[in-house]
């Protein structure tokens, strides 16, 4: 009987942190990444899936709160895991009731600060500058119904200094979530 964990992605950008995991589970053999979800058809995501032959599925706003599309497919793919990794809808009820304490989501800076509706991506690294913070960093933290509201799992951080651009802040974040991610996936697996 294989004890190999099951995970999803949901991401609506870029995916680097979507193959880093994808990489790291298929390296490590104690989990695999079943399907890429994606809301954005366009997303360069759906690329990476594609290069690394993991299977996607493409939906709009309504599909994902339909129980009938989104839910029938998670349903069908049986994750361990769900993880968000910059993924901008928020996950609807019908899901989260399906799935309590099974979804997790990387926030870019350290919650509850520059969190909540709107707050994602240059966004947020740009909120960070303009209020002059000398410290960011990512959160992972369970996802539940309202934005970056869940109980927090992990948090590191790094400093800002004043003459760091909203680039260079993008920049010290994305290497943290590149070093950290796939190291507390791999903590949530366990328990």
């Amino acid at each position: 009987m294989s004890t190999q964990k099951r995970l999803v992605i949901f991401a609506s950008g870029n995916g680097s942190n979507a193959e880093t995991i994808i990489r790291h589970m298929s390296a490590k053999g104690h989990g695999a990444v079943v399907r890429v979800y994606c809301n954005a058809s366009q997303a360069g995501v759906l690329a990476r899936a594609e290069r690394l032959q993991i299977p996607t599925i493409v939906f709009d706003r309504k599909d994902l709160g339909d129980p009938e599309c989104v839910l029938a497919q998670l349903q069908k793919d049986a994750p361990d895991l769900i993880v968000l990794a910059g993924f901008l809808l928020k996950i609807p009820e019908v899901i989260l009731a399906a799935y309590p304490h099974h979804i997790i989501n990387i926030h870019p800076a350290l919650l509850p600060e520059f969190g909540g509706k709107g707050m994602y991506g240059m966004h947020v690294h740009q909120a960070v500058k303009d209020q002059g913070a000398t410290q960011t960093g990512i959160t992972v933290h369970w996802v539940n119904a309202a934005y970056d509201e869940g109980a927090i799992i992990f948090q590191a951080q790094t400093t800002v200094g004043l003459e760091d651009s909203v680039a260079d802040i993008a920049r010290k974040v994305q290497t943290l979530e590149q070093k950290h991610f796939t190291q507390v996936i791999d903590r949530v697996l366990r328990t």
